[in-house]
């Protein structure tokens, strides 16, 4: 299988040759370099990985799908494995792997619990933008196992109507519908396929907008085959119909063989009559795996609280019993707090009387007397002057924030500089 990870301003490509035994899967955990080489994994010592390692650079208006096109020349494997660079997760992307493999699918989509406040839209960070968009949900129609993908609305809103084809509703008898799971941007695509709609369908920019919704919309309309040679469904509709849902309903009943979905027979007249349908798979992660998509400077500050939080094994660090992670080269003035879930990193300094709630402070920053931090993230080398207050803010870095700064809900740019005694809420701060 062949690995492809999206950033916003490049598309890498990856692709992997794994020599294991027989019936394991596994993932790459190591971080890799860019350029080829081999990478045993430590922990399977029997396993040898040869990664091969290719970056390539394509515009940013040309969308997912566009950045597919542009190096499908690449893509050799019979599957390939898509997935977004801001997604944050512990779940394996072998397990959506298997899953795609068993059912012999088309297109697997890896769907995750939302959030309890429920997703929103990526908005611009800046405070002065007070109109809010409104909340947008996936709608998402699964067969009775929840095994199958059988309605994608993405983004629609829950106060719109939903259409749902009536074929499908026959075929399956009940849909569940669900509105409290989120697309967490990682595909599996049989390369065959996707590759004849990215060439038949050059208006589709997206993967998770036009490609995903165009073959769960498709995945019921059968090509019917004679002798291998494609032929016209003509007489009934009606009688057509009837057979189509019939099978769509054989091949659901008997998900558990990988190939029944592609070629299921019945005589006519002694020659051998085929239909060939494909199968939309989904992979619902379980509630207790971590799975967020860092696309905003809220969902930025949310996870940098969960991997010291509820998501701490994320971390890879050890906690102190105070819950917190202090590490030994900081330094702590007197009477100086740092709470639980936080984190002072390398070389920082704070002086007296500070403290520190729900916090990750970065690398080499430098903090003077009587500083409250809460609810923030504070990048590296950041300097902040005697009496600072700051809360539900990010902090880039070589920011610096002169005595008695104020900053309520602010994204302060690297390098900028805060003068000594004003106050900021909800802005964005950063050098023109």
């Amino acid at each position: 299988m062949q690995f492809i990870l999206f950033s916003k301003k490049m598309s890498f490509h990856f692709s992997a040759i794994l020599q294991m035994e027989a019936g394991i899967m596994c993932s790459v955990r190591q971080h890799i370099a860019f350029r080829e080489h081999e990478c045993p994994m430590q922990s399977m010592p029997y396993f040898r990985i040869v990664i091969n390692c290719m970056v390539a650079a394509v515009p940013e208006d040309v969308g997912t799908a566009g950045a597919l096109r542009a190096i499908a020349h690449h893509l050799t494997a019979s599957d390939i494995l898509v997935v977004s660079g801001d997604l944050v997760s512990d779940i394996p992307p072998g397990a959506l792997a298997a899953v795609h493999r068993q059912h012999d699918a088309v297109v697997t989509t890896m769907l995750c619990s939302a959030p309890v406040s429920g997703p929103t839209e990526s908005v611009s960070s800046g405070g002065k933008d007070k109109i809010k968009k409104p909340r947008r949900y996936n709608i998402i129609g699964l067969d009775p196992t929840k095994q199958f993908l059988l309605h994608v609305a993405t983004g629609a809103e829950v106060e719109k109507d939903i259409r749902i084809q009536k074929s499908i509703l026959r075929a399956v008898d009940q849909m569940e519908i669900r509105a409290d799971l989120v697309d967490a941007h990682m595909y599996a695509f049989k390369r065959s396929i996707l590759q004849e709609v990215l060439d038949e369908k050059d208006k589709f920019r997206s993967l998770k907008e036009d490609i995903l919704p165009y073959l769960v919309r498709s995945q019921l309309k059968s090509e019917v085959l004679l002798n291998d040679v494609p032929q016209a469904e003509n007489g009934n509709e009606k009688v057509n119909s009837q057979n189509n849902q019939a099978a769509v309903s054989r091949i659901l009943a008997n998900a558990s063989t990988p190939s029944f979905h592609d070629l299921y027979a019945s005589s006519n007249k002694g020659s051998t009559l085929v239909r060939r349908t494909h199968k939309c798979c989904a992979y619902i992660a379980s509630e207790s795996k971590y799975c967020q998509r860092l696309n905003s400077i809220q969902a930025f500050s949310d996870i940098n609280r969960d991997v010291i939080g509820d998501a701490s094994h994320l971390s890879g660090y050890s906690f102190s019993a105070h819950n917190n992670i202090i590490h030994p080269s900081g330094q702590l003035g007197s009477r100086t707090t740092v709470g639980p879930h936080c984190m002072l990193w390398e070389g920082s300094q704070m002086g007296d009387k500070c403290s520190v709630k729900r916090s990750v402070i970065g690398r080499h920053c430098r903090i003077g007397s009587s500083v409250k931090v809460v609810n923030s993230v504070i990048m590296d080398h950041v300097t902040i002057g005697d009496g600072c207050s700051i809360q539900g803010s990010v902090i880039c870095s070589n920011a610096q924030l002169q005595e008695r700064s104020v900053l309520k809900d602010c994204q302060v740019g690297a390098g900028f500089v805060i003068t000594a005694g004003s106050e900021h809420k909800g802005e964005s701060l950063a050098r023109k």
